[in-house]
């Protein structure tokens, strides 16, 4: 005895192929994503949660409050934190009690972090070029469009 399953799909086609293309976009990210871990690895003994904590406070140079920075990187503040001690650690960022509360902190890229950040971007740059060779402008601005589309909807 089989048991159907119900759903209210108006075209099961589309369906099915929007299904394919969520497969493709996510194998799509995990090769991309693998490939830079392993270029950050070998290139700058860096991970790609490092890259990402540096890019984010090159970005602001005044600095960022450690919540602002775990919700600008989608992550816990306990992920956030072991990394902000690494970078501070290697000199690489400076971080400094809020004089409005001292259980928050502000964290900022360090000049050593800049110049670091620097070089590392311009090859993310030219190792992103690389990857997307095939893809056009026009794709690339429709695939922008989709993912915009997307995320729009939560």
């Amino acid at each position: 005895m089989t048991t159907e399953i119900k759903h209210d799909i108006e075209d099961e086609a589309l369906a099915r192929q929007r299904l394919r293309l969520w497969l493709q976009m996510l194998k799509a990210v995990r090769y991309v994503e693998g490939t830079l871990r392993e270029r950050l690895r070998s290139g700058y003994d860096t991970t790609l949660p490092r890259f990402d904590v540096l890019a984010a406070l090159h970005a602001k140079q005044e600095g960022m409050k450690m919540s602002e920075l775990s919700q600008h990187l989608v992550v816990s503040n306990g992920n956030v934190t072991g990394v902000v001690d690494r970078l501070v650690t290697e000199g690489l960022a400076e971080r400094e009690n809020m004089p409005t509360d001292r259980r928050a902190f502000l964290v900022r890229i360090t000049d050593k972090g800049r110049k670091l950040m620097d070089e590392m971007a311009a090859e993310h740059m030219r190792w992103i070029d690389e990857m997307f060779e095939d893809v056009s402008e026009a794709d690339a601005a429709r695939g922008i469009s989709i993912m915009l589309d997307i995320r729009q909807k939560s």
